[in-house]
């Protein structure tokens, strides 16, 4: 499959500016509780394990989780065929080192861990770190001669090492265990991912037979002196890899799987045309389920969010049956509705769905919200429906690391050092006004992370 996958991209698109909107909004009291994290409310937004619930915030990084495992069979399934396995791992292992080191990179080049009290100066290091990560990741070779691309990926490694190991932070020299603890999963992520789904690609049943394994180790991984707790504490370097973060394996791995359903559906050139009505309205619905999902679990409404999701699910698969000869959709919907299910029935375990510390419900919940989103945007595409909205999303889809960075190592420093950033900060009034100043912030994030992608430059891994 060569071309890229527009509603893939348009998912992702939205998880990262999600990610961008959770974390510039206003704080304080003025704002409504869901608009944070569940477990860390305002108004003094201390991390509370106890309190159940999701909100919106607390699905953006099972969606961009899910993006990333239904990316891996689109990114491997040729090469996988017609490369040998060596090959296959040093990609992955290759992927592993640069997401590690953007983690610990970008986690250093920001102001206030730079500085504590961050100067001009401080401000313009960060700016710096942020051209410099277009030297180590851009797409140089689209541009120039590869030994020049070459040349300038060295030059930016050595300029990002110096850097850190002869720069005085402010909270203590360089070390590896400070890093963006969200990259680290998603380098372990990919890594893990995709050698579970190389292995597995031809009998996808034994992928899925590989969580219940997880799933066993940390169940009993409290049991001293077992096995599970060996296994469970077992690491070459605990600043890159913890058997906790495998976790996440539950969103990564079935995402793969709408991967491979996307793949097979390119290749159907015998699909028969649907009703367009009958697409809408499953668009429709998956997307409903999931705010009254936001609303049912974050408002404690059990029983009648469980109620309405059994109608919902049900009423989904029954539409399934109109859409014939495309298994995508009906996969899709079966998927989606079947975790979603089986994590609203997993509710009431560990003490209520939580984004921290994660539970099962969780996973279940975030993979089956996740297929229907991702099918939602499919169908969108597929009806040409709001292509303005979502080839925008798309744009930051492809290029989901510059997203990611562009606002605390660039838009940051320069708001900081114009002085722009005090209008920002007057706004934190109201609920609505302190929204507006995420969606401000936000949406020049957005434009940036156009303007490369409209250039053709990426950043890559």
């Amino acid at each position: 499959m060569n071309k890229r996958l527009n509603s893939l991209d348009a998912f992702r698109g939205l998880a990262i500016l999600c990610m961008v909107l959770s974390s510039s909004i206003a704080f304080g009291e003025m704002m409504p509780a869901w608009m944070f994290h569940a477990q860390t409310p305002p108004p003094t937004h201390v991390f509370n394990p106890n309190l159940p619930g999701i909100t919106w915030v607390d699905l953006v990084f099972p969606f961009f989780l899910f993006s990333m495992g239904a990316a891996i069979p689109l990114a491997l399934n040729k090469k996988a065929d017609t490369e040998p396995f060596h090959k296959i791992f040093v990609q992955l292992f290759t992927r592993l080192v640069l997401l590690a080191f953007f983690a610990i990179f970008t986690f250093h080049a920001r102001a206030w861990v730079i500085e504590k009290t961050p100067s001009t100066i401080t401000y313009l290091i960060s700016i710096a770190a942020f051209a410099c990560l277009f030297l180590i990741y851009g797409n140089w070779n689209l541009f120039v001669k590869p030994k020049l691309a070459t040349a300038l990926k060295m030059i930016g490694i050595a300029a990002a090492v110096i850097f850190l190991a002869f720069y005085a932070f402010a909270y203590g020299d360089f070390s590896l265990a400070k890093s963006d603890i969200i990259i680290i999963v998603l380098a372990n992520m990919a890594f893990f991912g995709g050698l579970i789904w190389y292995f597995t690609r031809k009998q996808p049943l034994w992928r899925i037979a590989v969580l219940p394994f997880v799933m066993a180790v940390f169940l009993a991984s409290k049991e001293t002196g077992s096995i599970n707790e060996l296994v469970f504490n077992a690491t070459p370097a605990d600043w890159l890899y913890k058997f906790y973060y495998l976790k996440y394996l539950f969103i990564i791995i079935p995402g793969t799987f709408a991967g491979e359903w996307f793949i097979k559906e390119s290749k159907n050139e015998n699909i028969e045309p649907t009703s367009k009505k009958v697409l809408s309205l499953i668009a429709v619905i998956a997307i409903a389920l999931v705010v009254v999902n936001l609303w049912g679990l974050f408002t404690r409404n059990l029983e009648i969010n469980l109620i309405i999701n059994l109608f919902g699910c049900a009423y989904l698969l029954f539409l399934a049956k109109d859409v014939k000869h495309s298994e995508l959709v009906s996969n899709m919907i079966k998927a989606g509705t079947y975790l979603l299910l089986l994590g609203l029935f997993f509710e009431a375990y560990e003490g209520g769905i939580k984004k921290d510390f994660s539970t099962y419900s969780y996973y279940f919940v975030c993979s089956g919200l996740s297929f229907l989103t991702l099918l939602a945007f499919s169908l969108i595409e597929k009806l040409g429906y709001l292509k303005a909205m979502t080839n925008f999303l798309a744009a930051n889809g492809k290029n989901p690391m510059i997203a990611y960075t562009a606002g605390n190592l660039l838009l940051i420093p320069l708001l900081k050092i114009t002085t722009l950033s005090t209008y920002l900060d007057a706004m934190n009034t109201s609920a609505f006004i302190g929204f507006a100043r995420g969606v401000i912030f936000t949406g020049i994030v957005a434009l940036i992370t156009v303007l490369f992608t409209r250039l053709k430059f990426f950043w890559k891994t």
